[in-house]
């Protein structure tokens, strides 16, 4: 069956729109102590990530499998909490809600 428009959308070129509209495939963030931290934008990552993540049975290892351990030693010694880390997820799924507001590129 043939869509009425007759247009594909193009996997490429939505993926490199959605990368465009939330500013990158990473997410970079300040802690308090002035360190910049990185995780994968939640619209980019990997299964194995996402399995780790997932995975997490409390607020510490969730914060753990996001940053990884190096960046969590900087994280906590910079005195933030465990849970902080969800509250910096969800900003994120605000922002790329908000920022997400066309359609994809179709062919």
């Amino acid at each position: 069956m043939s869509k009425p428009n007759k247009r594909r959308y193009r996997l490429s070129q939505v993926k490199a729109q959605m990368e465009e509209a939330v500013g990158g495939s990473t997410v970079e963030f300040e802690t308090d102590a002035g360190d910049v931290l990185t995780f994968p934008h939640p619209l980019f990552t990997d299964e194995e990530w996402d399995e780790k993540v997932d995975n997490a049975e409390n607020a510490h290892d969730k914060a753990v499998a996001i940053l990884g351990e190096e960046q969590y030693e900087k994280y906590a010694a910079a005195g933030h909490a465990d849970g902080d880390i969800a509250l910096l997820m969800l900003a994120v799924q605000q922002d790329m809600q908000g920022q997400i507001k066309r359609r994809p590129t179709r062919s």
